[in-house]
């Protein structure tokens, strides 16, 4: 079935599949809203990031229905001799869609896009009470060779 499985840039239509997907998981369920319409914080932020160079929402979908997505953003650099690094964040897949390789083969878009923009790492951020989600990017060929910190400013 993932043989199907195509992958483009999200347009402001994808938003409420997007949504869907990021209100799937544990956090998510806490921190986004699906409602019709979607809140207008929802679409501010989609045109924030298309005026934003190298910053876009990818979804991959399977006959027209999305199935995974996560943002991919460029970041250019002056350290590791003047390099670019790929973030992602917001990976998902549909619930019901895990154990297909979908994830597997997100992450493989993921890189080819780092690759694609000269990026020489490709880097993500995961919460720390998601023990899967850690396992998957370890099986992935990620490693947890750093420590990151945040802060709540809101």
């Amino acid at each position: 079935m993932t043989d199907e499985l195509q992958f483009k840039i999200a347009c402001a239509e994808d938003l409420p599949e997007i949504v869907r997907l990021l209100i799937q998981d544990q956090l998510g369920s806490t921190r986004e809203v699906l409602t019709d319409p979607l809140p207008q914080v929802y679409l501010e932020a989609f045109e924030a990031m298309e005026s934003q160079p190298g910053n876009d929402y990818i979804v991959g979908a399977i006959n027209d229905r999305i199935v995974c997505c996560y943002q991919f953003t460029v970041i250019h650099g002056i350290s590791r001799s003047g390099s670019s690094r790929a973030q992602i964040e917001g990976v998902r897949v549909d619930s019901s869609m895990r154990g297909q390789n979908i994830g597997k083969r997100l992450m493989a878009d993921a890189i080819e896009r780092a690759q694609a923009n000269r990026c020489q790492l490709l880097q993500l951020t995961t919460d720390k009470s998601r023990p899967d989600a850690h396992r998957f990017y370890e099986g992935a060929g990620l490693t947890a060779s750093h420590i990151g910190y945040k802060v709540d400013i809101t």
